[in-house]
């Protein structure tokens, strides 16, 4: 009753988000601060506590795991609004603030795993059970604006596939198409499309380019509402199938598959192409699955990435530490994503916890 209303606002600003919605049973003040939305991106830019969620497949058994923690024990979270139809082939394709973008065979979501808070999104008017598209998910600063992105093809009479851009927003609730985008851009791998990395921006995807026979990096600059090329880094070898982009503390990273050994490779500065780095190889003939996806770095340097049906660890060194299984069933496979838990909500007025 004492404290001055701006010295409480600091203080619920650096609690929990779970703290947090408890708290706006607390009063009525209580229940409108915390609500606000500036509230939410002022607590979002002060606490930036990230998290792992793990999905497995087919029955959608979800968990969120500190990373940080890593043998701490993890809380279930509740996909219950997700269509039974969409429970086979559920999968996580990027995260941004706090959100888990989710594709289904019916239809996408979006999800904030703090809140409970999720939005059902169209499928595109162009959309096709026949092709395969590369999506990715981000936010447009200028706009306050969340973007949900998909690159499709169209085949002409002259058996050349041209790629269109269309993008969902958010706040305008409706499919836009980039104009003038008729790209020579064909899927980097055709059979297993991965969502797009969000990173200073812009989303990124690997892409080949069927008019020279080689492959590119591809981004879109969100603010901008722009395509562009950069060149994969000299030396590297996208291989034919596991290869991606990920965010390596402050850096665009990407990785790569070889036999038995993932490769690790840095932007040290941004979209400078001589600064690509190979940084470390990382060994999994020790991984059960012989596959490893990293996904984010600790405090302390440890790499921590997915192997399918768990987490597993390395040092900064690249040597492994441990691996920890989330599927009992080895006929289960499940997806993973780090994002970082926040009260924010999505434009509109149909959002619901």
């Amino acid at each position: 009753m004492h404290m001055p209303h701006e010295l409480m606002i600091q203080v619920l600003l650096r609690l929990p988000v779970k703290s947090l919605i408890r708290f706006k049973c607390v009063c009525k003040s209580w229940f409108s601060l915390i609500s606000n939305p500036h509230f939410a991106n002022s607590h979002f830019q002060i606490t930036q506590t990230s998290k792992i969620v793990l999905i497995s497949n087919p029955d959608l058994e979800t968990r969120s795991i500190d990373f940080e923690a890593y043998n701490s024990d993890s809380a279930s979270l509740n996909l219950s609004f997700v269509d039974p139809q969409s429970h086979f082939d559920l999968e996580i394709k990027g995260s941004c603030r706090g959100f888990i973008f989710l594709h289904g065979n019916s239809t996408f979501y979006l999800w904030n795993p703090s809140t409970g808070v999720h939005k059902q999104i169209p499928f595109s008017p162009n959309y096709s059970e026949y092709f395969y598209y590369p999506y990715g998910f981000g936010y447009d600063q200028l706009r306050d604006d969340y973007l949900v992105v998909s690159l499709y093809y169209v085949s002409t009479v002259d058996d050349d596939d041209d790629s269109h851009l269309e993008f969902f927003s958010l706040r305008d609730n409706t499919w836009k198409e980039l104009e003038g985008t008729h790209f020579p851009y064909l899927n980097a791998n055709e059979f297993e499309p991965r969502g797009g990395s969000f990173f200073n921006g812009a989303i990124y995807w690997l892409s080949f380019r069927h008019d020279l026979s080689m492959s590119v990096i591809l981004a879109f600059d969100l603010m901008e509402r722009k395509l562009l090329e950069m060149s994969l880094p000299d030396d590297f070898d996208p291989g034919p199938t596991y290869c991606d982009f990920w965010v390596f503390g402050e850096f665009l990273s990407l990785w790569v598959k070889k036999e038995d050994t993932v490769e690790i490779w840095i932007m040290k500065e941004y979209k400078v192409h001589s600064s690509w780095t190979k940084t470390l190889v990382l060994p999994i003939d020790g991984i059960p699955t012989r596959y490893f996806s990293p996904l984010c770095c600790t405090k302390s340097g440890d790499i921590i990435g997915t192997d399918g049906r768990g987490l597993v660890k390395y040092d900064d060194n690249g040597q492994f530490l441990e691996h920890h299984s989330y599927c009992n069933n080895p006929s289960r496979w499940g997806f993973a994503a780090m994002y970082t838990k926040s009260l924010l909500s999505l434009p509109g007025d149909n959002d619901q916890a």
